[in-house]
């Protein structure tokens, strides 16, 4: 039975956990290394080591995808082009555009943005293949304009080799792990390098990512999935399917609901038994709801907003859309009552890879966004330089930077010469 405390007794629930990051990274330190040494030796020997591998070779033809993307049904990619047409109608919604503003002073100041020229996608293929990830990564960046896409994934499904075929991307390899996220960041002799990668995994995964950060770009470092339900009254059954469907990702989520009645609190407890009872998923599910969930009896709705403030969940489901402008930190909001987070695991446009772990304090979702640069432009007419000279000069001698300020000074001699 999930856990029913109160506000005073949920606060270690507040309390972050660490995964064990610190000992994974010390675990795939040395595989980056390796990797980035002996290129594709290094990948066939711990693609051997931890995930059985027996081919000659980690680059998925595309005569393999053809054949996947034939065996789907009509069904399948019915769905996959509904969920495509919003996520690349939301997607477009993040980027930013180009601009450019005459001042009266004589600045022309704006911006350009191009995409980044590349982006490796991780998708995991343990307990569940997930291609609604790929989606999630590769739909943004080819609204974003990235050319070339690659995807790593350690036993790729027949969904996730369809989907690629379908989309053009040709870069698929089957390689899993800590090496993938090497091979993406330093590229080998048969996986180019990537400028960022993205996506979820398991915790040597985010490990590497984490160590790699820097040599490329990364999304974010992910942690166990978490959802957060607040809700002073609503349909129990419908509640508790939202906490199974998080608990059932990993035994590691957790699902919280927040509420101020305890008749709720006790009928949400009782659906939870009653429906996981016949969850196929349901020892998964078991161990969360067991080890890392609860139902929180706060004592007004400031004290569930507060709580859920602090954690800065993943996904943050708000029954009353009312309290949406008094929510500080979450990855993704999901209003009322009939916007379930799986539909934001699949099918509604925004993005389904998310921070983790109190990352909603830093940012939002992965978005079409992460795959542009915004790259400032200025142009200045001799007055407009003539005007900030003084400024300019100022502030570069107090940093006794006199190059600066000669630099400036000269364009104001006369004739300009």
């Amino acid at each position: 039975m999930i856990r029913i405390l109160s506000f005073q007794e949920a606060q270690p629930l507040l309390a972050r956990r660490s995964a064990q990051l610190a000992e994974a990274e010390q675990v795939v330190a040395p595989i980056l290394r390796d990797v980035r040494t002996r290129g594709d030796a290094a990948l066939f020997d711990y693609a051997r080591k931890f995930d059985s591998f027996t081919g000659d070779s980690f680059v998925v033809s595309p005569a393999e995808c053809a054949a996947a993307a034939a065996q789907l049904p009509a069904s399948f990619w019915a769905a996959v082009d509904t969920a495509t047409a919003n996520i690349a109608e939301y997607a477009r919604t993040q980027l930013p555009h180009n601009s450019m503003v005459e001042y009266p002073d004589g600045r022309r100041l704006g911006q350009i943005v191009r995409p980044i020229e590349s982006m490796g996608a991780y998708i995991p293929a343990g307990r569940y293949p997930l291609p609604s990830t790929l989606l999630m990564t590769m739909v943004p960046a080819q609204v974003a304009g990235v050319r070339r896409i690659g995807i790593a994934s350690p036993r790729p499904s027949v969904e996730t080799l369809g989907i690629a075929h379908r989309f053009g991307v040709t870069d698929v390899f089957r390689i899993g792990g800590a090496q993938a996220i090497a091979a993406f960041a330093y590229g080998t002799e048969s996986i180019p390098g990537v400028a960022r990668i993205v996506g979820p995994g398991n915790i040597y995964v985010a490990a590497a990512k984490k160590l790699v950060a820097g040599d490329v770009g990364i999304d974010f470092v992910a942690g166990p999935t978490e959802i957060v339900i607040i809700a002073r009254d609503g349909n129990p059954r419908w509640i508790a399917a939202d906490m199974l469907a998080q608990a059932e990702h990993d035994t590691d989520a957790s699902a919280i609901l927040l509420t101020t009645s305890h008749p709720l609190a006790t009928a949400v407890a009782g659906e939870i038994e009653r429906q996981i009872a016949t969850l196929p998923t349901g020892a998964v599910a078991r161990e969360a709801i067991d080890r890392f969930s609860a139902v929180v009896l706060c004592d007004d709705i400031e004290q569930a907003l507060e709580f859920s403030n602090r954690l800065a969940p993943e996904h943050l489901a708000l029954h009353e859309p009312g309290l949406l402008d008094r929510i500080e930190n979450a990855g993704s909001v999901f209003l009322g009552p009939n916007s379930p987070e799986a539909a934001g695991d699949y099918a509604s446009g925004p993005n389904h890879v998310l921070p983790t772990s109190g990352a909603a304090r830093l940012r939002g979702g992965l978005s079409a966004a992460d795959f542009v640069k915004v790259i400032s432009v200025q142009e200045l007419t001799p007055a407009a330089l003539t005007q900030l000279t003084p400024a300019i000069t100022t502030l570069a001698r107090a940093e006794g930077l006199e190059a600066h300020a000669r630099s400036v000074e000269m364009r104001g001699e006369a004739g300009h010469a």
